[in-house]
């Protein structure tokens, strides 16, 4: 029985390893948490609509549920040349037929970043945002300040969604308060038109949702850096507020771009549309790379997001069995490229889609927000097999 190792515990690396245990392979998946973290949920944890709890899947429920070795280790150092992989804890892995590599993306690291909380971090900065909110409303009043960045050497590696979901639903729990007039809101970006890769017409909406909520907005200027309840722009103009709340843009994790894996210019793995390495004189390689650890190729509104990288997962997964029987009819992750997505708005939701022939975004008052709560649910049981999944979801 072949052998396949998984680096990662997210979406990409739960689903491949789910998938590959399917077709019987000798599966071992290494994760540095000891939990499955449901990111789109985490939007709720600041507003107490949900408890951290409920966002996590215990990593030994699945391995029970689906059959696969699991270790709880972080990794130090990948060698596409010696096949092996070498654990923080020492230990060294190289009897692995098949590697597939799906530890997501680390983050930019802007001067002062350590004087913001993000929802797109690690999970405990939810409760972080939380305990802030918290201590704000005690008080009374305050700034608040959400936004996100850009990585100008790959654009498909911003996450601006949560910030928009979050921001909005921190504005729903205020005004339900009766304490929203005592709050100033803002959302700030470095780029003019933060959320143009939803499409013109999510762009309009997005802007008559701010004024329609009185959010302040400050876009188009480059961040130069944080300060203590401060953010500062390239035109020396400051953003004062009692909490920021910032996802930085994605960015190749250091043991990959110290790695003799090819990367673009981010530090993303390079893979064909079939998500494999190749090697030197193109032919396939025996590892993978899938979800926001690899470089995403194509449009120049694509974005890194959960749904990608389960095709990426079960295209790889597919991809593997195809050359254990020797067959060629391999599945590529580019036809499945579009932005999909249910923004929450805390009292609703907007449901966004764009692919390369339409982009729109249309308006679910009240029953959307319920539709992504519910979504939650089906991730968690879906994830642990508990109920079959919908075809495309």
């Amino acid at each position: 029985m072949k052998k396949i190792l998984i680096l990662g515990g997210g979406f990409a690396g739960i689903d491949a390893a789910a998938h590959l245990k399917k077709m019987n392979y000798d599966v071992t998946l290494v994760s540095d948490r000891d939990y499955f973290y449901i990111y789109p949920t985490s939007i709720w944890i600041p507003t107490h609509e949900i408890q951290f709890k409920d966002t996590c899947i215990d990593l030994n429920e699945l391995q029970k549920a689906h059959g696969f070795k699991l270790i709880i280790d972080g990794v130090n150092n990948i060698s596409k040349e010696n096949n092996s992989v070498t654990l923080q804890s020492g230990e060294v892995i190289s009897d692995y037929d098949y590697l597939i590599i799906a530890i997501g993306a680390s983050k930019m690291k802007p001067k002062g970043v350590e004087n913001t909380l993000s929802i797109c971090g690690v999970p405990e900065q939810a409760l972080e945002i939380r305990d802030t909110l918290d201590k704000l409303i005690e008080k009374g009043s305050g700034k608040i300040a959400m936004g996100f960045g850009g990585n100008p050497k790959d654009t498909s590696a911003v996450r601006g969604g949560p910030g928009f979901e979050l921001l909005f639903n921190v504005h729903n729990m205020l005004k339900k308060k009766g304490i929203r007039d005592k709050f100033e809101l803002t959302f700030f970006a470095p780029m003019a038109e933060p959320g143009k890769r939803m499409g013109p017409n999510a762009l309009k909406m997005m802007a008559t949702m701010f004024d329609k909520l009185k959010i302040k907005q400050h876009f188009g200027k480059k961040i130069t850096h944080f300060e203590k309840d401060v953010v500062v722009f390239e035109d020396e103009s400051k953003l004062e507020a009692d909490l920021i709340m910032f996802i930085p843009a994605g960015d190749g994790h250091d043991i990959i771009k110290e790695s003799d894996l090819p990367t673009n210019d981010a530090g993303f793995i390079k893979t064909d549309d079939y998500s494999c390495v190749l090697n030197e004189d193109k032919s396939l390689s025996n590892i993978y790379a899938i979800g926001d650890v690899a470089s995403l190729e194509g449009y120049d509104w694509r974005a890194k997001q959960g749904h990608v990288a389960e095709v990426m997962a079960k295209n790889a997964a597919f991809n593997i069995n195809q050359r254990e029987q020797n067959k060629i009819n391999f599945k590529g992750y580019h036809e499945h490229l579009n932005i999909l997505c249910v923004m929450d708005t805390g009292n609703g939701a907007a449901f966004v889609y764009r692919d390369e022939k339409k982009a729109f975004m249309l308006p679910m008052p009240i029953f959307g927000h319920w539709l992504k709560k519910g979504w939650g649910v089906y991730c968690r049981n879906t994830k642990l097999g508990k109920i079959p999944r919908i075809p495309g979801m």
